[in-house]
């Protein structure tokens, strides 16, 4: 496991958590580390962020504190409608590896924009991403909504496994539809 979880205030172990609170705790940080591949001190960070707000709010909705804490940092939701905002959060949360997107155009042109759709971008940027070893997510959001991660393609199994124990819907940002 990490050094964090020497650190980890209650002095357990997230893998050895006996009750729901905590194993979904444990699962977040899992998910954190995840979508923050080569960087645990940010992982660190949104997970400190994500105790607090659950000792705020309870977490009764752990994924939405998740896309909160990790916003434009190694997350996005954005208006499914915005392909200027899809495009800047990914190439936003790709320039953490220098990698930067051929989109097949210029995304700064208007008319860039009106040609393409979110699922195409989704494509284009899942392509581009998978040439440098990593994979671009796609997550059930609220109706309307484009929200995602990128992780290192080796984690890809594990990062399904994370998924399913947190009951996110997932998939592959080839697959958007």
């Amino acid at each position: 496991m990490t050094s964090y979880d020497d650190d980890f205030e209650n002095d357990r172990d997230p893998d050895d958590a006996e009750d729901g609170d905590d194993s979904v705790e444990s699962q977040v940080w899992h998910l954190l580390l995840l979508i923050n591949p080569g960087d645990e001190d940010g992982a660190m960070q949104q997970f400190s962020a994500y105790r607090d707000e659950v000792e705020e709010e309870g977490d009764e909705d752990p994924i939405r504190i998740v896309g909160r804490v990790t916003d434009w940092r190694s997350g996005f939701e954005v208006d499914a409608d915005d392909t200027r905002a899809l495009v800047d959060a990914i190439k936003e949360l790709a320039s953490r590896w220098n990698i930067d997107i051929d989109w097949d155009g210029d995304p700064d042109d208007d008319e860039f924009h009106e040609d393409i759709d979110g699922a195409e971008i989704f494509s284009r940027a899942f392509d581009q991403l998978n040439q440098h070893g990593y994979t671009l997510w796609a997550r059930e959001a609220d109706d309307d909504v484009y929200a995602g991660w990128i992780t290192s393609s080796r984690d890809d199994e594990q990062m399904r496994l994370v998924a399913t124990q947190l009951g996110i819907n997932l998939r592959l940002g080839s697959q958007v539809t």
